[in-house]
């Protein structure tokens, strides 16, 4: 170990030399051993101004190698030789059973080789084949502070070295991301001469969806929609559509979509739809599937308007080289300067799939959660995000094959955002021509453009898509042929009124919208609630079709349903379900504070601080008349947390999320001082997934659930186990506010909203009233003259 360390070090200074580097420290790599993990936490040292840069893991399971980069200042070139003299001759102190360990062991022992840090391996964060080679190409610089001297200090550097910098620049904790036109040469340099450089990864590349226009003079079916349309404002509620603009001529958007509301991140862009699938977009936002609205009859009331923000530049530049988290943010900017009191659902249909990411952050997705989070300017937001598609033809005909290993799309795989994946019950094909054809997924299935995120690791990243919208379906027919008809899709408004009124739409892009309709009308249901609320409630009323489970559920472990939910999310939401309550069932929803960590009072280091119990109203003596009677209880768990997505492992102290919430039940006969008692025991333990122990097997999924910043779970048991557990504890498990005390954010509060089901199939009892009555809920009670 000294001599790998001595031999890098002398390697680094040698580069550093022969470039007349100015620069005050070197970069090495340390690497475990195949099979085993580097101890990160002692790879970085504030005090002695070490830092830990990134991580990355390579090889087959079970022998893989996690290599990590590390800043170390001249001054402190022999921090880590010292550690390894003195794991070779010093001891720590006796334990009590008299055995001894070499000092730094976990450090030493974890360290399989050390050398000098290089571009390839060390700092680039993407497929080999996509580091620019001789030609520059768009890369996101990830710098290891966010103070202004050092940026500025970057972008010096890069303007001597010829290097055009992109515009915007994104701010997480400790690291800042610019975007850079540069080749290998110039990111090799950048190393050279530069002590903040963290890693880089390529510039990521917009998907646009392409819709088939439909030209057909529908004027007629406009006109009879919009005499039973009516617009009703009151509650100030919108949907900000996030894409190529929006053409707000439209007859039916000109009553929600106003002038002055339509928005875009660059001002030299124009408003304007270029493409049409932004209009298409706020269509569906505002009313739903269209062709649903015009088969109805029915009235149609519309109570939230639109907002729209052109992210996307207009042609010719296509598919251009961003940094889209920049734009993002840019166009909620535009819209919330313009009308801040809103109450305002944020949708965007935009993702890239040039890039593999296995649910790892990225900077758009980072930047996602950071807005969603509202840590930074205390305001927070629901953001709708589509799950990305499945556009190559041959993949439809593997389906579902094609859509269990293509991933969900950059940046749906941020934690905070709801993102909408496409299930379809289109089956129908009423085109004489297509007689021979049917259709490739049947009712209730997975929708032949959903992606999701069934190759991701297990338990490491949330599960993607959270839910399923109508996303239509694709036709097959003879010699392997496939017609995306539009039979198979939704109708929405068309971009030149003066061409057609309605297109056909359909793909994850017209699930999102969806999700964003239903999103508004609760909203505007429920004025006061909060984005945690209403993701909550969206998610809550979700459930699995009867042929997802069918074709999705191997069996009826725990494990078979993460599997199912990593294919299709939580399921299909319902309206009615998020809104209503039947007289056989209730539901009960909390939306509180909680302050998860502090510093210990005589310690140095942070603990864990709150948890809120809540005793649950259940009419216990119902229940138990019950007896064995089959009883099901939902519990959802919503709330935002602060990214640090920089790449540094994502494990130990150094984590992505800076909290999590976790939700547990009291098991039968379990009292509160005993339930109490035995989650703090495992606060004490620090566990990454707390278990559900006591009621764990009545859970469909249990501890499984405990990924992202959104829980649900379904408890089945029976009348009487249920009347004797009726306390639900909500308390906070391990975040990068915890575990690196020194950014300050460890005294920082949460919100969460917690939403509590409760329903007794199949019986005809009123369980609403007992309940209504133990919290003071008026009754209407009918009067007799």
């Amino acid at each position: 170990m000294r001599r790998a360390l001595e031999t890098a070090w002398q390697q680094a200074e040698e580069r550093r030399a022969v470039a007349h580097s100015s620069r005050q420290g070197v970069y090495l790599e340390f690497s475990s051993e195949p099979g085993f993990n580097l101890t990160l936490k002692s790879l970085e040292s504030r005090q002695a101004g070490i830092k830990l840069l990134n991580v990355r893991t390579e090889g087959q399971d079970g022998e893989e190698i996690t290599r990590a980069t590390v800043f170390i200042p001249q001054e402190k070139s022999a921090h880590f030789l010292q550690k390894a003299i003195a794991y070779a001759t010093e001891d720590n102190p006796p334990r009590q059973d008299g055995t001894t360990t070499a000092k730094n062991a976990p450090l030493i022992e974890s360290i399989g080789d050390v050398r000098a840090a290089i571009l390839e391996s060390s700092f680039w964060q993407d497929a080999p084949d996509r580091l620019p080679r001789d030609a520059p190409e768009w890369v996101e610089a990830w710098l290891s502070s966010e103070d202004l001297n050092v940026i500025e200090a970057f972008e010096q550097l890069c303007g001597d070295q010829g290097i055009e910098l992109g515009e915007g620049s994104l701010s997480f904790p400790e690291r800042t991301v610019r975007l850079i036109l540069a080749n290998r040469q110039q990111l090799e340099s950048l190393i050279e001469y530069s002590d903040s450089i963290a890693e880089f990864r390529h510039a990521r590349e917009v998907a646009t969806f392409f819709v088939e226009q439909d030209n057909a003079d529908q004027s007629e079916w406009l006109h009879e929609l919009l005499e039973r349309t009516s617009v009703q404002l009151q509650n100030d509620v919108c949907v900000l559509v996030l894409d190529h603009g929006v053409n707000n001529g439209h007859r039916l958007l000109q009553p929600v979509l106003p002038d002055e509301d339509c928005h875009a991140a660059d001002l030299a862009w124009g408003t304007q739809d270029d493409h049409g699938h932004g209009t298409l977009m706020a269509g569906t936002a505002a009313y739903g599937d269209i062709l649903d609205c015009l088969e109805s009859g029915s009235p149609i009331i519309v109570r939230h308007c639109l907002e729209s923000a052109k992210i996307l530049p207009p042609p010719p530049e296509e598919n251009p080289r961003r940094l889209w988290g920049h734009f993002t943010a840019q166009g909620i900017s535009r819209a919330e300067i313009q009308a801040p009191q809103r109450k305002r659902v944020i949708c965007m249909a935009v993702t890239s799939c040039d890039e593999i990411n296995r649910g790892r952050p990225s900077s758009w997705s980072g930047e996602i959660d950071e807005l969603a989070s509202g840590y930074s300017d205390d305001r927070r937001r629901l953001i709708i995000i589509s799950a990305g598609n499945v556009k190559d033809p041959e993949d439809w005909m593997r389906f579902p094959d094609s859509n269990i290993t293509c991933e969900v799309q950059d940046p749906a795989q941020a934690w905070n955002a709801l993102t909408v994946g496409a299930f379809t019950e289109k089956t129908h094909i009423s085109d004489p021509s297509l007689h021979s054809y049917r259709a490739i997924a049947e009712a209730g299935d997975l929708s032949p453009f959903s992606c999701t995120s069934s190759t991701w690791p297990n338990r490491k990243w949330p599960i993607k898509p959270d839910v399923c919208f109508e996303g239509g379906n694709v036709a097959a027919g003879p010699n392997d042929t496939v017609f995306d008809t539009d039979d198979l899709k939704l109708l929405s408004t068309y971009r030149d009124p003066g061409v057609a009124q309605f297109s056909s739409f359909d793909a994850t892009s017209a699930a999102s919208a969806q999700a964003a309709w239903m999103a508004a009308r609760l909203q505007a249901e429920y004025p006061a609630a909060w984005p945690e609320t209403i993701r909550g409630l969206i998610v809550h009323s979700a459930q699995w079709t009867g042929t997802q489970k069918r074709k999705y559920l191997r069996g009826p472990l725990k494990s078979d349903y993460y599997k199912l939910a990593k294919i299709c999310g939580y399921g299909v939401p319902s309206l009615e379900r998020a809104i209503s309550c039947a007289s056989n069932s209730l539901s009960l929803i909390s939306e509180a504070n909680l302050q998860p960590f502090d510093r210990h009072e005589t310690q140095s280091r942070c603990i864990s601080k709150d948890m809120h119990i809540y005793r649950l109203p259940w009419p216990v003596d119902v229940l138990q008349e019950l007896r064995e009677s089959p009883v099901q209880m939902r519990v959802t768990l919503s709330y935002f947390v602060e990214p640090s997505p920089g790449e540094i492992g994502w494990k130990d102290r150094y984590r992505y999320a800076s909290h999590a919430l976790r939700f547990e039940l009291n098991g039968p006969g379990e009292d509160e001082e005993e339930f109490v008692q035995r989650i703090n025991r495992r606060a004490r333990e620090d566990d990454e997934h707390p278990g559900t122990e006591g009621a764990a097997d009545h859970w469909r999924l249990g501890e499984i659930r405990n990924v992202g910043s959104i829980h649900s779970d379904l408890w089945s048991g029976t009348a009487v186990q249920l009347a004797g557990s009726n306390l639900i504890a909500v308390h906070p498990a391990v975040g990068w506010w915890r575990e690196r005390a020194h950014l300050g954010r460890f005294q920082r509060q949460t919100r969460y909203s917690l939403i509590v089901s409760f329903t007794l199939p199949g019986q005809e009892i009123d369980i609403y009233t007992p309940v209504a009555v133990q919290l003071g809920i008026p009754m209407p009670i009918g009067i007799t003259i």
